[in-house]
């Protein structure tokens, strides 16, 4: 699928970061859109961009949690209807949230939540669009996985699990495909994009997604002061507010000093459909980690692999 112009893809979490980007870019090149996120207010403006860039492009927007099979099935309805037709060309199943780390020490409810966004939005979406990307002349299913996806973890003194499973979950759901689709619809391609550290507001929207309040309450701030203790950082006796700003301000970081924009990330994913490739790395962080994993496996979980990763430039921002 060399171009874009007069197809219609679906995008989710379409709201922010890499699903916002990719629909200005889809949009600016002609595409029309069906995009869907949990912030009717973030859709609002993600609109408002894309028919900046071509007000010629049809852009319907839907509240979906990716999450809840029902709400997705409701979401492809509207699709259709919005745009009067019966197929559909791109699906990125872009959602994602970060949060339940630890498996042991995390409320079971805050892991689940991660877990079902992360691989389940990516099934709900595959079980729902897939059949209209068949119904197709050609099409494009694009499941975004993550460097998480061969890589679980964030560092030795982190917990990084429900996001990392997930994230493995949509790189070997998505490399199964290739062989299936070619068997049964070779007229579907599929790809699995692994960025690294982007810069967007995953940190930040996580908490909402997770249907708690923007301000970390008391409770909260105890547990994370623990672990911050059990890291070796000396906050006993900090005020909660500073932990509180500590974290607003880690979720800043996150966007401002990442290495790679959402608009940069966008664009590598949109030149590796247009090329027809099954896996697309988003990042010199990601491309360097990758070949790292691959020629010391047993090592990566050593707190002296982060170090000389570190040592290089990579994830400095992430990971301290």
């Amino acid at each position: 699928m060399e171009s874009f112009a007069d197809r219609l893809a679906v995008i989710t979490g379409a709201g922010s970061g890499m699903g916002r980007e990719l629909a200005v870019q889809l949009a600016a090149e002609g595409c029309h859109l069906a995009l869907c996120d949990l912030s009717e207010a973030n859709l609002a403006e993600t609109k408002v961009r894309c028919a900046d860039g071509n007000p010629a492009v049809t852009v319907s927007t839907h509240l979906c949690d990716v999450a809840d099979e029902d709400s997705v099935l409701a979401f492809r309805d509207a699709t259709l209807e919005a745009h009067g037709t019966d197929h559909v060309h791109l699906v990125f199943s872009n959602a994602g949230i970060g949060g339940g780390g630890s498996f042991i020490a995390d409320e079971r409810e805050d892991w689940e939540r991660t877990f079902n966004v992360c691989w389940g939005g990516v099934y709900n979406v595959a079980r729902a669009f897939v059949p209209l990307l068949v119904a197709a002349e050609a099409g494009h299913l694009v499941n975004t996985s993550s460097i998480n996806g061969f890589w679980a973890s964030l560092g030795p003194n982190q917990a990084h699990t429900a996001y990392s499973a997930a994230k493995f979950a949509v790189k070997g759901f998505s490399e199964a495909l290739i062989t299936d689709l070619r068997l049964n619809a070779p007229h579907v391609k599929v790809s699995v994009v692994m960025p690294g550290h982007i810069g967007t507001d995953i940190v930040a929207n996580s908490r909402s997604a997770m249907g708690k309040e923007a301000t970390m309450t008391a409770e909260e701030v105890s547990v994370l002061r623990a672990r911050l203790v059990t890291r070796g950082l000396p906050v006993d006796n900090v005020p909660d507010d500073a932990i509180r700003e500590f974290f607003r301000q880690r979720a800043e970081d996150f966007r401002e000093k990442a290495p790679t924009s959402a608009a940069e990330a966008s664009t590598v994913i949109l030149d590796g459909v247009r090329a027809g490739r099954w896996r697309i790395l988003v990042g010199a962080d990601a491309e360097a980690l990758d070949e790292r994993v691959r020629a010391t496996p047993e090592d990566v979980y050593e707190s002296e692999f982060l170090a000389r990763f570190n040592a290089d430039g990579h994830f400095n921002a992430l990971t301290r």
